[in-house]
């Protein structure tokens, strides 16, 4: 197994690409990222190896528990899917990647070779970058995370001190559920504690939205078989064979 993330990184980025249709809220979107850390994670314990789906964008979350590598897109797939963080992205991958170019001509030519060029010029900058040694890889690490992370909770949940946080409380917890909430309140502090000390711009009527979201995932039990019971005698069981998944 090569390649990891499908199912958490699909959810994700249906919600930043429902954040940016101001759908839902901005910060609402940040903590499903954290969250979906969890679920791609299982790949890896199931045997995956890496390089994680580029559209995984808590990809930087799964690299600092795993250390494998990860593939990531961002400014460059802007043909598929507009976002807040198409630098800050760059700022850990392994591979870099657009996504989903449709095949239609633009004054360039093709639009998919078109995007081929875009990456090439992407990739030679980072591979200078790396040429020029660890603290000229620092530096451009520093440029792609200070012009995204405080413009937006998606962003800033991302920054590798942010990303170290969220997996610290990932791999502190004893189970599944336990992570997904671990993740979800570290995550709510960071974005409560960087908008406060003016280093995150959040918008004014997402204030009550941290409050509520936080409030929301306290409720979630910490005990794995009890959010199990809970969660049973809500859903609909006739829509899947709840044996399949040994429930």
């Amino acid at each position: 197994m090569h390649c990891a993330g499908d199912t958490a990184c699909g959810f994700g980025n249906t919600a930043m690409v429902l954040a940016e249709q101001r759908m839902i809220p901005r910060v609402f979107a940040a903590i499903v990222r954290a969250i979906s850390a969890v679920r791609t994670l299982v790949c890896y314990e199931c045997g995956a190896v890496g390089p994680g789906k580029d559209c995984g964008y808590e990809n930087p979350i799964v690299k600092a528990i795993t250390g494998f590598p990860m593939a990531m897109e961002g400014k460059t797939a802007a043909c598929a899917h507009l976002s807040p963080l198409g630098n800050i992205a760059a700022a850990t991958c392994d591979t870099w990647s657009n996504e989903s170019v449709q095949n239609i001509k633009l004054l360039g030519g093709m639009a998919p070779t078109c995007y081929v060029e875009q990456l090439i010029y992407d990739c030679r900058m980072m591979n200078q970058a790396l040429a020029e040694g660890r603290e000229a890889a620092l530096l451009y690490r520093k440029w792609l995370v200070n012009s995204d992370a405080a413009l937006d909770p998606q962003a800033y949940v991302l920054t590798p001190e942010s990303s170290l946080a969220i997996a610290r409380a990932i791999v502190s917890a004893p189970t599944s559920v336990a992570a997904g909430k671990a993740a979800a309140l570290t995550a709510v502090r960071l974005l409560r504690d960087a908008q406060r000390e003016g280093r995150l711009r959040i918008h004014p009527r997402e204030f009550p939205w941290l409050d509520r979201i936080q409030k929301e995932i306290e409720t979630v039990p910490w005990d794995e078989s009890q959010f199990i019971d809970e969660m049973m005698g809500q859903v609909d069981t006739t829509k899947f064979v709840a044996a399949d998944y040994e429930l």
